[in-house]
């Protein structure tokens, strides 16, 4: 082999060496950009803009934001999301954590089928819940209102039109939505359970702890980063509520726009009406909002300030 081929063989491999991540990299890099950063930056473009269909387009600036901010409707869907998102999360996660601990001893048999059982309504999907759980919420026979009327019978009387009373609507939805997540959030819960030192147990017991304190210091630090994880997950998936709604009030934001949601009041701004331009400054508002309330979450729990520490 002459000096000039080995020259050349070790250039081509060189350059193979550099331009191979690349090219790996490349397939990703390109869908991501194609169906990640453009329609990101897109969406950020129309929400300047006012439209009428996609090819119809006024800049206006800041107007479609100044709209919103004086709208009712947009208001009753913020407070709709807000009330929804604290009452799911105020419930889901207590009871998420209360079934992990329960389906963590190891006194209770059939362990594996309960923690199966469940998850899998998870599995299911927000459209057959909406569905089965509309059927569940029909007065008179509906089962809902006959096992509440059996428990309580001067409280939930058997016509109770869960879905056609503004004030029953969200309960309604929150009630709906438990039973889709809680499992969901168990798994992690379970993970996290099991991932805390068993001799710090033991050392609390040798103090003379109790369980209550045993949870109280031992659990609860043990599953903070996954607690933490799932609140700000749970409070995201909450603000993005809108198949459940829409599907259970019958294609509609129910009586008195009881289950609009900001998500919702896209759809119909974006996909009914027409109007790219505002549903982009409804996304974006809402991208924000979320990004807001996550940040405030980590601030209260300690885990920003931890990171902080961690990195010096």
């Amino acid at each position: 082999m002459t000096t000039n081929t080995a020259n050349k063989e070790a250039r081509w491999f060189t350059l193979q060496h550099k331009v191979a991540p690349y090219l790996f990299l490349a397939p990703f890099l390109i869908t991501f950009v194609v169906f990640g950063c453009y329609p990101i930056l897109k969406s950020l473009q129309l929400s300047l803009f006012a439209t009428n269909g996609p090819k119809s387009h006024v800049f206006i600036g800041f107007s479609n934001y100044r709209f919103l901010v004086n709208d009712a409707d947009f208001r009753t869907a913020v407070w709709n999301t807000l009330v929804y998102a604290f009452w799911s999360v105020f419930f889901q996660l207590p009871l998420a954590l209360g079934l992990a601990l329960l389906l963590s001893q190891k006194w209770v048999r059939g362990r594996a089928f309960f923690r199966l059982a469940f998850f899998s309504p998870n599995l299911m999907g927000q459209a057959f819940v909406a569905v089965l759980f509309g059927i569940l919420y029909v007065p008179q026979y509906g089962l809902v209102n006959r096992a509440l009327h059996t428990l309580v019978p001067h409280l939930v009387p058997l016509d109770t039109k869960w879905l056609q009373n503004p004030a029953l609507v969200m309960p309604a939805l929150v009630l709906a939505s438990l039973w889709m997540y809680v499992g969901f959030n168990m798994i992690y819960f379970l993970a996290a359970l099991q991932s805390v030192d068993q001799e710090l147990y033991e050392a609390a017991r040798v103090d003379g702890a109790n369980p209550w304190h045993q949870f109280v210091a031992v659990t609860v630090p043990g599953i903070k980063p996954v607690s933490v994880f799932v609140l700000v997950t749970a409070t995201i998936g909450s603000f993005q509520l809108y198949e459940l709604p829409y599907l259970m009030l019958n294609n509609s934001a129910g009586p008195k726009n009881a289950g609009l949601t900001i998500v919702m009041y896209l759809f119909q701004n974006g996909f009914v009406t027409g109007d790219l331009g505002l549903a982009s400054a409804i996304g974006w508002t809402l991208a924000l909002g979320v990004l807001v309330i996550s940040l405030i979450q980590l601030r209260l729990t300690g885990s920003m300030n931890s990171e902080a520490r961690e990195s010096k």
